[in-house]
């Protein structure tokens, strides 16, 4: 998949782009309902001999246009979401580069310079898309300012239990801890990177030596609490478990943000300053202040032994 970068206003020649099919949305989380859509551009790429497309835009349009300044915590960072578009088998993704400039465009500017302009013969969007300035574009609209250039595909809602899929709902679980419940809703386990860095030391001293994930404030991390994780360094998976937290046995006073710590099994290498991944599957027991550390010590082995009973049963 070639990613190219769009800043505006953009220089490129329509003339020297293939024919596309493209898919429309911002797609943080790329959850099934937006996998419904990108999948829907790259059937008709397939059956139309064009190329698959997917537009999308950096920051999201909250962080510009708030009223205060915004800072949003995203479910897909956008390395992770690249990554998880590539993997869809898409030819082509567009980064767009969200200022007021680019917001400020009517609709059919946007239509003329960012699906005309970029040789769009079908474009693909969920129902509820936007465009344009004040989101006054809509599906409805996208017939007129096409110019009969392209061909549209407006793509239901997809729900789960007749509440529509969305980013919206995704971040709730998240952070209520419903780990578990995610693949339903994204297609897969949650996952969060993040570089491993020195803590406290503590795990070691008590027979659970620990990886303190610093993980990056742009995600979303899932509330305090244990958690059944599996944990990624250098293309190898392990299993583990996870304390998100503040760590009130030793602590007095509560940080500004929670340490995400991971007891990995089986596992000794000094990973020090590597990236690695947590993938989150489920939610063990919420954070809480033991009497001493041989309470903490009995608790930890049977979350330990809670977690491999779970991934005993749900091995990926």
């Amino acid at each position: 998949m070639e990613v190219i970068h769009i800043h505006h206003p953009h220089r490129m020649d329509r003339n020297e782009m293939p024919e596309l099919a493209i898919a429309l949305g911002y797609f943080d989380g790329v959850h099934l309902g937006h996998q419904k859509v990108i999948r829907e551009a790259k059937s008709i790429a397939e059956q139309k001999g064009l190329k698959s497309a997917v537009m999308t835009f950096d920051p999201h349009p909250s962080v510009v246009l708030g009223k205060s300044v915004q800072h949003v915590e995203y479910i897909t960072p956008l390395e992770d979401k690249i990554g998880i578009i590539a993997d869809l088998g898409i030819d082509y993704l567009f980064v767009i580069n969200f200022t007021r400039e680019f917001a400020n465009l009517l609709p059919q500017e946007f239509v003329d310079q960012y699906l005309i302009g970029l040789n769009a013969k079908h474009v693909v969007a969920g129902f509820d898309y936007s465009y344009g300035r004040m989101g006054r574009g809509t599906m409805e609209t996208l017939l007129f300012h096409s110019r009969d250039q392209f061909d549209y595909s407006v793509v239901a809602k997809l729900a789960k239990e007749d509440e529509k899929i969305s980013s919206t709902l995704i971040r709730k679980y998240i952070r209520e801890g419903k780990t578990g419940e995610l693949p339903g809703l994204l297609g897969r386990y949650y996952k969060t990177s993040g570089i491993v860095v020195h803590g406290d030391k503590r795990g070691r001293t008590i027979g659970f030596p620990t990886a303190n994930v610093d993980v990056s404030d742009d995600c979303i991390i899932p509330p305090p609490g244990v958690y059944a994780v599996r944990f990624s360094v250098d293309g190898s998976w392990y299993e583990g478990v996870c304390n998100v937290g503040y760590k009130p046995t030793f602590n007095q006073e509560k940080r500004d943000r929670p340490s995400v710590e991971v007891h990995i099994f089986d596992f000794s290498s000094d990973i020090y300053g590597r990236k690695v991944t947590v993938e989150w599957h489920k939610h063990l027991r919420s954070e809480r202040k033991f009497a001493g550390v041989r309470e903490l010590i009995a608790q930890i082995e049977k979350d330990k032994q809670q977690t491999e009973q779970y991934f005993e049963k749900n091995r990926v």
